[in-house]
């Protein structure tokens, strides 16, 4: 990492519901990860609901290490509520969001943070050439269909939307958050629909996935329902391009 970089602020956003075995991990992992950056940065750890112990043990990592400070509330509400909640206490120039159970490699993340000199943006892609991804086969078919339904239903033309690893620019994505629904798994569609919307840059970056769960075909059900709601917000009522259209005039 360039020097030049090394005074920026970064928000790494950790959204976690009933993690108690691995939040502890996912936080040394992150911290390791970014230690050797000479960036000064933040960890905020969501605890969306949890039953279980993650939100203890989430406290018990924050008061040994004062970068990490911890957000929770009692129902569960989903990943995108968690998500969003995370980003408007986020105090980094750069927000990065992943997943509390670190399917993906960060290794690569000062790539990421370089990938915002030339975008507002930088989304891991499973379908990049340069990724290493190890994925079930209905997985990656269940991945294809639903992006092939993001592209006709929104004009999104990424390869991936749904893999958990985003880093931002906060300044670009202060308005957008805004005017975010979805409170669960298609959140991320819905965000860079509105970010292709406003014209923001998106870089599709290569990443190291290993995945070895199914979508349940709830979780399939629920998606589905949250990008006919985004579809119809976008071409139906054009809710987001409403504050577009006051900036404007």
């Amino acid at each position: 990492m360039k020097s030049n970089l090394s005074k920026v602020d970064l928000s790494f956003v950790i959204p976690a519901y009933n993690e108690e075995f691995s939040i502890e991990g996912a936080l040394v992992t992150l911290d390791a990860a970014v230690k050797g950056e000479s960036l000064h940065y933040e960890i905020v750890v969501v605890d969306d609901g949890s039953k279980d112990k993650t939100l203890s043990k989430a406290r018990t990592y924050a008061r040994k290490n004062g970068h990490v400070k911890v957000i929770s509330y009692t129902k569960n509400l989903g990943k995108g509520y968690a998500v969003k909640k995370g980003f408007m206490q986020a105090t980094g120039e750069f927000v990065i969001f992943a997943d509390s159970d670190l399917e993906i490699n960060l290794e690569g993340i000062s790539s990421y943070i370089e990938a915002l000199r030339h975008g507002d943006i930088a989304i891991a892609s499973k379908w990049h050439p340069d990724s290493v991804v190890n994925v079930p086969i209905i997985r990656k078919i269940q991945s294809q269909c639903f992006n092939l339904l993001v592209r006709i239903l929104t004009g999104v033309r990424l390869r991936d939307t749904q893999t958990g690893l985003k880093a931002m620019r906060k300044s670009a994505f202060t308005n957008i958050f805004s005017q975010l629904c979805v409170k669960r798994y298609a959140f991320d569609v819905e965000l860079l629909t509105v970010a292709n919307l406003y014209g923001l840059k998106i870089i599709e970056m290569p990443t190291h996935l290993d995945i070895k769960e199914l979508l349940s075909l709830r979780d399939i059900l629920r998606m589905f329902v949250d990008l006919l709601g985004i579809a119809y917000r976008l071409r139906v009522t054009r809710w987001y391009q409403r504050p577009i259209s006051r900036n404007t005039t």
